[in-house]
């Protein structure tokens, strides 16, 4: 057995289901080897795209999703699909393949060091040699999974993979378990409430792979306390619950800060700083940190608790904790709730995001998925679309790179082929990722993918007009009508909200691939994106 075989049946012993990325002579032994198992390689347009599509699937399956590049250029096209794993906490393989072994050293075309490139964007970066490849993937897949989770860097000389592997696949090695805060944690939070009058609780990224939300939510119920959540933990406590009050810093930031002023505790359960730091919001009131990792310190924080641990175990105790007396009122949470749903809609504006968004929601399914890019959509996205499922609205918010939205859709839909799945994208996310529309194409993917065409790159020009910048180098100016298909893949364009719920209907009807186009006005994010 060749070491490319070694690597393609651990692959498949760990669940994994594709490799994502682009061919090259150095790549192909991989994809021969590919080619004879049940894991099947999948052509991408570009390797960022290839990253980003790894990524859900190890957010979506817990199982590390795996993409692979070329040496030099397809190496650091797929650093920025990478980077979103390692930020977004996802389990990912990320293989580079190399040059020959006796050139590894040497200055000749295409190579550069990848594993000084990989080292500030991964877990650990491996050179793979001919006698440690099933010791280095047993240990890369131990690694990317366990916690918090994260991309995994391996390195492949062409020379190496094509070689006899010299040692035997080990075992694969149980998870490290997390420490046990249980009784801390629970004391301190005893402690904590004893002395709030409005305590809130906040969830965030790590909570999306929390096993205990029924637990939260029954603690929340029986100490009537308001939750908001970040815009990954968005649906890991339904968006339903009277007790929801909104998305932080995202659309109409600060009808969710007054609540959050409001409050005098804030119990902050899975939450990352790495989506928006305490320091950006809290203020001076006290922070209970419950995650797997503790928060890093900082002055400006004041620390009530923080600690790292078993969070499933620590929630699962919090249930019996005897209800304290608070000074909030449902009244004011209905209040609140209304007031930010009418800010999210500004009268007087013309054909609007919020509009599309509305209708969109309408249409899809309470398990359909809506994967999105970054620009001041994701703004009106995370605060605007309500769903009560987990893993329903996918998003990245620790990398936030534009180019996101397309291949998550299409992952998504690859990981939920009998789920409804839809893409919203920018007009500028999508003249980076249309490429993508051609794998769509091949593989047949039934997913739609809106696209919000307001001619700019909205989300700078609203930042240019808050700092009294004159307009530049964002006006994309493309508003003409879609082509009848882009790469086979059939368009639609609409203005107005009737011809925008015709579309989706069509695009939700069909059984592969399309484009719809909202030409929508850009003007009212400026009204909800920063205040």
């Amino acid at each position: 057995m060749t070491n490319v075989e070694t690597i393609v049946r651990m692959l498949e012993q760990a669940g994994v289901r594709w490799v994502f990325g682009i061919p090259s002579g150095p790549v192909l032994p991989l994809i021969e080897a590919l080619g004879r198992s049940p894991v099947e390689f999948v052509l991408t347009a570009n390797e960022t795209s290839a990253g980003f599509m790894a990524t859900t699937v190890g957010q979506l399956t817990g199982v590390p999703g795996a993409c692979a590049a070329t040496v030099g250029p397809g190496a650091t096209n797929l650093t920025t699909g990478v980077g979103c794993a390692w930020l977004d906490s996802a389990p990912v393989l990320a293989f580079t393949c190399n040059v020959s072994s006796p050139w590894l050293r040497r200055r000749i075309q295409m190579r550069i060091d990848h594993n000084t490139l990989f080292r500030p964007l991964t877990k650990a970066t491996f050179a793979l040699g001919a006698d440690n490849v099933a010791e280095r993937i047993a240990e890369a897949l131990v690694l990317a999974t366990a916690e918090p989770p994260g991309p995994v860097h391996l390195d492949l000389p062409e020379d190496v993979g094509l070689a006899v592997s010299a040692d035997e696949a080990p075992e694969p090695a149980p998870a490290q378990a997390l420490e046990d805060v249980t009784e801390e944690a629970r004391a301190a939070l005893a402690e904590a409430l004893s002395r709030s009058r409005r305590p809130l609780v906040i969830t965030g990224l790590t909570f999306t792979r929390c096993t205990a939300a029924d637990s939260l939510q029954r603690f929340i119920e029986k100490h009537r306390l308001p939750f908001v959540s970040t815009l990954h933990a968005k649906g890991c406590l339904p968006e339903s619950h009277p007790n929801w009050a909104g998305v932080i810093g995202r659309a109409r930031r600060t009808d969710v800060q007054r609540i959050l002023d409001r409050a005098d505790l804030i119990v902050a359960v899975g939450y990352d700083p790495i989506e928006i730091n305490y320091e950006e919001w809290v203020g001076d009131t006290p922070v209970f940190h419950l995650d797997t990792t503790p928060a890093e310190p900082d002055p400006r924080v004041r620390f009530a608790f923080n600690r790292g641990g078993d969070l499933d175990q620590a929630l699962r105790r919090w249930a019996d904790l005897p209800p304290a007396a608070n000074d909030w009122t449902p009244e004011e949470w209905h209040a609140h709730r209304n007031l930010l749903d009418r800010e999210l809609r500004p009268e007087g504006s013309g054909f609007a995001a919020h509009h599309v968004l509305d209708i969109l929601r309408a249409a899809l399914p309470a398990d359909g998925i809506l994967a999105y890019d970054v620009g001041a959509h994701t703004h009106q996205i995370a605060t605007q679309w309500r769903t009560d499922l987990p893993r329903t609205l996918l998003a990245t918010n620790g990398w936030s790179s534009m180019g996101f939205g397309m291949p998550a859709a299409y992952a998504a839909k690859m990981v939920h082929p009998d789920r409804a799945v839809v893409g919203v994208v920018g007009d500028g996310c999508f003249q980076m990722t249309a490429g993508e529309l051609a794998l769509a194409r091949r593989r047949n993917l039934a997913v739609p993918i809106v696209v919000l065409n307001d001619g700019w790159l909205g989300l700078m020009k609203v930042k240019q007009e808050r700092r009294e910048f004159p307009l530049s180098g964002v006006e994309l100016g493309w508003r003409v009508n879609p082509p009848p298909h882009y790469f086979g893949v059939p368009c639609r364009g609409a203005t107005s909200p009737e011809e925008i719920e015709s579309a989706i209907r069509w695009g939700l009807g069909l059984d592969g691939p399309s484009v719809i186009e909202a030409f929508i006005d850009v003007e009212p994010y400026s009204a909800t994106v920063f205040d």
